[in-house]
């Protein structure tokens, strides 16, 4: 049924590989393309599925993108590269008539800056095309905007507050490590915080508000208001909302390394000269923090991530909370990966089996909540992310 290229091949992308291979009944053609090749090899070996090819090809450069798709004649591309990748990919799939899905928007490489406009511009250019491009279908972005959608379909006239709430509770047992690439994770987590209230969105300083939740089979966690994608798409989509916020956990340790790490300047994206070599401090930092794909084997303890949502069905105010847990250690026998890659390569997955299946397909740019979410939800329970509802209880928020 359909002809899949894959590009990227860290974390996110072997949980996606590993998912396509169990679903060859809608995925009947797959290939795997980094700036690697050796790392694709890897995850084909892990699998053990050698009918999987792989390719090397450097996802900043749109000629070789577009030899490469010209060569395949993939459907559709999945993205699961470096969000700086997000433009060129698009222009690649846009020039050989393959449809496009990823699980992050575009970020420039020199600011640590996203929002969904760059993407968005697209959208004129995939209609003339007759092309389908399916933006942030991870967990958060992607599940989160589902849910939201679900919650406005089945449970709400009008949804009035978002809360969109992700906990790590997991221990990997080092001293400080990030859970997907360190250097968008650190540029996400250091950058201000955003909210929107009554029509404005409101900037904070990093981190600055913060309050105590209680999260489920996990109990209270300090979680932290961050500025996150999808609440932009979110309040576009659904303009009943009044307040569209965003947490994370992080604990006290993790905090404090990563204050030390921006007080002696090495969470600067800005080049420093180095011996008569340019380097940037961040990336040289993730390349001597540990690698997230390695974190999975010792990983204990589990994720919850979910929406939190107040509003109002036939005339009487509700709240519904709609929620996933993924215990690490059953993400890592799996897929050998741990649960942070696991929630996001799952729904990447199936974002491009709803596609292939005729369910999420129409020509345009378009946010993962612009589509029925009812198969998407159906299909969380069968491929290992099974969701939970509450209705009427306290949101702490």
């Amino acid at each position: 049924m359909g002809k899949v290229l894959m590009i990227g091949a860290g974390g996110v992308a072997t949980v996606a590989a590993f998912k396509i291979n169990k679903n060859a009944d809608v995925f009947t053609d797959f290939m795997i393309a980094s700036r690697r090749k050796e790392k694709c090899d890897e995850i084909v070996k892990a699998i053990g599925n050698p009918n999987i090819k792989t390719a090397q090809v450097d996802a900043d450069d749109v000629e070789q993108l577009k030899a490469l798709m010209r060569d395949y004649k993939p459907e559709m591309v999945i993205n699961l590269a470096l969000p700086y990748q997000d433009l060129t990919i698009m222009e690649a799939c846009l020039a050989c008539g393959c449809h496009y899905l990823d699980t992050a928007n575009y970020e420039p490489r020199d600011e640590a800056h996203f929002e969904y406009s760059w993407q968005w511009a697209y959208k004129q250019r995939f209609e003339e095309a007759g092309l389908t491009a399916i933006l942030g279908c991870g967990f958060d972005p992607g599940v989160s905007g589902i849910f939201t959608a679900y919650a406005a379909k089945h449970h709400f006239d009008e949804i009035h507050e978002l809360d969109i709430v992700d906990c790590n509770a997991g221990d990997h047992h080092k001293a400080f490590a990030t859970n997907f690439n360190p250097e968008i994770n650190i540029r996400e987590i250091t950058q201000k915080g955003l909210y929107y209230k009554d029509g404005q969105w409101i900037e904070t300083e990093p981190l600055e508000i913060h309050r105590t939740l209680t999260y489920p089979n996990i109990g209270p966690r300090e979680s932290y208001l961050l500025h996150h994608e999808e609440l932009e798409s979110l309040v576009k989509n659904y303009p009943t909302i009044r307040q569209a916020r965003f947490w994370m956990t992080f604990g006290e340790e993790y905090l404090t390394h990563l204050r030390v790490i921006q007080n002696i300047g090495m969470a600067r994206i800005a080049p420093i000269d180095y011996n008569g070599q340019k380097i940037v401090p961040l990336q040289f930092l993730k390349a001597v923090l540990p690698n997230p794909q390695e974190l999975g084997e010792n990983y204990e303890g589990e994720t919850s991530i979910g929406c939190r949502i107040r509003g109002v069905k036939n005339g009487k105010e509700q709240t519904y909370y709609v929620y996933n847990n993924c215990k690490h250690q059953e993400a890592y026998k799996e897929t050998g990966m741990q649960g942070v890659s696991y929630t996001t390569g799952v729904p990447a997955m199936i974002g491009a089996m709803m596609f292939f299946k005729g369910l999420w397909r129409k020509p345009g740019v378009w946010n993962v909540e612009d589509f029925d979410p009812d198969p998407f939800m159906k299909e969380l329970n069968k491929q290992g992310l099974p969701w939970h509802e509450v209705f009427g209880g306290d949101l702490e928020l």
